[in-house]
């Protein structure tokens, strides 16, 4: 029943056209990219701030600047090779694209979330399929923070939207 509830909330939203030049692949990888970027980014808020972080994720996608693929996207940012071994290489520590990928802390899905996880990953699928058909409430945003860090980069782009603990900014002349 939930995941009935959560498709009808993501296809309640008014439709628009899809962008003709992009293409927005759906894999079991990239649902749990999105999924996992979620769930760290705001497993503690509601849909509209689930579906805000998926826009921004979709919104680099699509932006030159940033990487190609989901899974890129959510896992930019620098990297070091491993002192045990060389083929094998971590994010560097607080340097990521997303906070919680390269915190330090496990990014494994605490059990007692487990439930909350599925739905979660149900409305990246989701997403995934049909987010042409979605408004992007977040209107284009390509960067967010929580409302009570102050960042440097915000004074550089367009502030969008405020949804719940969340500031979204787009970063104009893109493309």
């Amino acid at each position: 029943m939930k995941k009935i509830l959560l498709l009808m909330s993501l296809m309640a939203l008014p439709m628009c056209a899809p962008p003709a030049h992009a293409e927005f692949t759906h894999t079991p990888e990239e649902v749990k990219c999105l999924a996992d970027n979620i769930y760290w980014e705001a497993r503690n808020q509601s849909r509209a701030s689930h579906i805000a972080i998926a826009f921004v994720v979709k919104n680099r996608v699509f932006d030159n600047r940033f990487p190609n693929t989901v899974c890129e996207v959510v896992y930019q940012g620098p990297t070091r090779r491993s002192w045990k071994n060389p083929t094998v290489f971590y994010p560097v520590r607080n340097r990521c694209q997303f906070s919680w990928y390269c915190d330090g802390k496990s990014d494994e899905i605490p059990k007692v979330d487990a439930e909350l996880y599925d739905e979660i990953k149900f409305l990246a699928s989701a997403f995934l399929v049909k987010w042409e058909y979605l408004i992007d409430f977040t209107d284009g945003a390509t960067h967010y923070h929580a409302y009570y860090v102050q960042p440097a980069w915000a004074k550089t782009k367009t502030r969008t939207a405020k949804i719940e603990d969340h500031i979204f900014y787009r970063w104009e002349n893109a493309n």
